[in-house]
């Protein structure tokens, strides 16, 4: 078992109060377009599809914009086209980060990406100038619930395939590998463990830290980011305070 875990870092602000919620739902909804596009309507035979309402449910979307956003990909509502884009770039301080993006108009996009991070010290740079530095992993997130046996679920989560098990102070959070999430998922939560959380993230290999004005510059930065519409994701390795992780 290792020892704490950073994953609360690479979540500045993800899921945070009601108005954050529908900007979320947004975002999902964009993730179920794509995955409709590549795959099909059907979440039987689309696995991806089917790990994205999972996420969607999780997230406590409601059924009914899911369903909105399966007929919309598929046609049945009108439809709009998104391209996945990848930035890497650098925050104040060194700090490495990746912005994953779903995006109708890439020119929109990489302005206000770029526009972030020239305004909080930070800059774009070329593709794989950060990435190596992280790693890409399945994180399963099970709240420490009254009469949670934590030996138990490590012992179960070891057995349905994952590589490591953390306990933090209000959950236990299981790593695996990026393309086995959803299967230890599935198992755990059939085993009768509550899953809040479970995808594929990206994880840095080290963190760093900085000072507190160049902290705050760097959340505003994340906070931007976060903020945009085309944003799905964006990844760090900027040691938080502990009240950002629990916010």
């Amino acid at each position: 078992m290792s020892g704490h875990s950073k994953w609360h870092n690479i979540q500045a602000t993800k899921g945070k109060a009601d108005a954050a919620r529908s900007k979320i739902f947004t975002k999902i909804g964009r993730e179920i377009a794509v995955a409709v596009k590549l795959g099909g309507p059907d979440p039987n035979s689309n696995s991806n599809l089917r790990a994205i309402i999972t996420k969607a449910k999780q997230n406590n979307m409601p059924n009914d914009n899911i369903d909105r956003s399966i007929k919309k990909a598929s046609g049945e509502l009108g439809s709009v086209n998104y391209e996945t884009i990848v930035y890497e770039g650098y925050g104040v301080g060194g700090s490495a980060v990746i912005v994953d993006c779903l995006t109708d108009n890439k020119n929109r996009t990489a302005g206000d990406v770029r526009h972030a991070f020239d305004k909080n010290g930070g800059a774009l740079g070329s593709s794989g100038c950060v990435s190596y530095l992280f790693q890409r992993k399945g994180v399963i997130v099970v709240p420490r619930v009254e009469g949670l046996d934590s030996d138990a679920l490590m012992m179960d989560a070891l057995e349905a395939g994952a590589k490591d098990v953390v306990e933090e102070d209000d959950e236990v959070e299981v790593i695996t590998e990026p393309n086995e999430v959803n299967a230890v998922a599935a198992a755990l939560e059939k085993a009768g463990y509550k899953i809040a959380m479970s995808e594929s993230t990206l994880i840095p290999d080290m963190y760093v830290d900085l000072d507190e004005q160049k902290l705050s510059t760097f959340q505003k930065m994340i906070g931007i980011l976060e903020d945009l519409d085309d944003v799905q994701n964006v990844y760090h390795n900027v040691n938080l305070p502990d009240d950002d992780e629990e916010e």
